[in-house]
């Protein structure tokens, strides 16, 4: 199967299980998961692996054992790439559309000061700078989480 798009059924399955996050919604509705979220989300992971590498494909399940939110299942369905240890790139489907990332994770401080270095450099920081307008410019949203030192 190659990647033709997620129709518009998946965008509803999520807006749907935002509003009824429960185990009989799931029941009744996994059939549109697996024919309009997952089916899709495969195709896709198919296509980018030869350029990228193969994907891990998360679980719809949350664990909430130890979860304040005791709702049973995620509002969007990810994939993750490794490219090397703690970084890749991310793709997730969910209720309001497609997000991309990249980056990495488990920041020790030696990585995390290599970075801080790179970025601070006045040739590196400037390409950095002009990449980052220019996707802006482009149209995307450049984001993420900050760092609390």
């Amino acid at each position: 199967m190659s990647f033709t798009g997620f129709p518009a059924a998946a965008l509803d399955f999520y807006d749907d299980l935002e509003m009824d996050n429960t185990k009989s919604f799931w029941t009744a509705n996994k059939h549109v998961y697996e024919e309009s979220v997952r089916a899709p989300m495969t195709a896709l992971l198919a296509e980018l692996e030869e350029e990228f590498g193969t994907a891990k494909l998360f679980r719809p399940y949350r664990d909430v054992r130890f979860a304040r939110d005791k709702t049973p299942y995620k509002t969007h369905q990810g994939a993750f790439i490794d490219v090397a240890p703690s970084t890749g790139w991310y793709v997730q489907i969910s209720a309001p559309g497609v997000r991309v990332g990249a980056g990495f994770y488990e920041a020790g401080p030696e990585r995390l000061g290599r970075l801080r270095a790179a970025i601070d450099d006045d040739r590196r920081g400037k390409q950095l700078e002009r990449l980052l307008a220019d996707l802006t410019t482009s149209g995307w949203t450049v984001g993420g989480d900050r760092l609390k030192t």
